[in-house]
């Protein structure tokens, strides 16, 4: 028996052996990308390139999993590397400490794109990038101020509703004439937000689900290549 024992039983050898040859690039490690590393990890992906360009803060602890005391003020992309090591040493990782932009042009092909971003510029730039590369990705939209994982949903960027974040995005993917594309989000209208800083309040269970999703959407995907 070995670290993918389970799920040799759930999808043969062959399919273990898609897992092994796939390449997988994650952008954004935080509340949601970090959840479909893991996801991606455990299941056996062979390939992982991490992009983020941000660093462990404390107010990221209630639903990050690489926020704890002791990774403190460490680049997310080096913390979740080590972290898929030592959950398998034969997955080769490649972290990029930078923050996706229009600007960005990374000299990588993976066969398939997690975009994780919460920057609304860098979310476009980065499926411009895909697209111009032939590169299938599959995208979270806002994960924010939900409480109910049970009104997450997997469609197209088209047929989305509710989710503020996406009806942004469909404006400006329609602005862009960009293809249609896989997207996972939320139907649950938007909770109060408690406080006065600008930022939206989040809990795990709800971004840790999306992220699972998004990885579970690549690791079938792999299974019908």
């Amino acid at each position: 028996m070995d670290r993918l024992h389970r799920t040799r039983i759930l999808f043969g050898n062959d399919g273990i052996a898609k897992l092994k040859r796939a390449s997988v690039m994650v952008v954004g490690c935080g509340a949601v990308g970090s959840f479909a590393i893991e996801a991606l990890a455990r299941t056996g992906v062979g390939n992982l390139i991490l992009v983020d360009f941000d660093k462990v803060e404390e107010t990221n602890i209630n639903r990050q999993l690489y926020a704890l005391g002791s990774t403190i003020g460490k680049n997310k992309v080096d913390v979740a590397a080590a972290r898929i090591v030592d959950i398998n040493p034969e997955i080769r990782v490649n972290p990029i400490n930078l923050f996706f932009d229009a600007e960005t042009n990374l000299n990588e092909a993976p066969d398939f794109v997690i975009d994780a971003i919460d920057s609304v510029p860098s979310k476009i730039a980065l499926y411009k990038w895909c697209i111009e590369r032939n590169i299938p990705f599959v995208a979270s939209m806002g994960a924010a101020r939900k409480q109910d994982p049970q009104q997450i949903k997997l469609d197209k960027l088209s047929k989305t509703k509710v989710c503020p974040l996406a009806s942004k995005i469909r404006k400006l993917a329609r602005q862009e004439n960009l293809i249609d594309f896989d997207v996972v989000y939320s139907t649950e209208l938007p909770n109060k937000n408690f406080g006065s800083t600008g930022e939206f309040g989040s809990v795990i269970t709800v971004t840790g689900t999306f992220g699972l999703l998004l990885a579970n959407y690549v690791i079938n995907r792999v299974m019908l290549s």
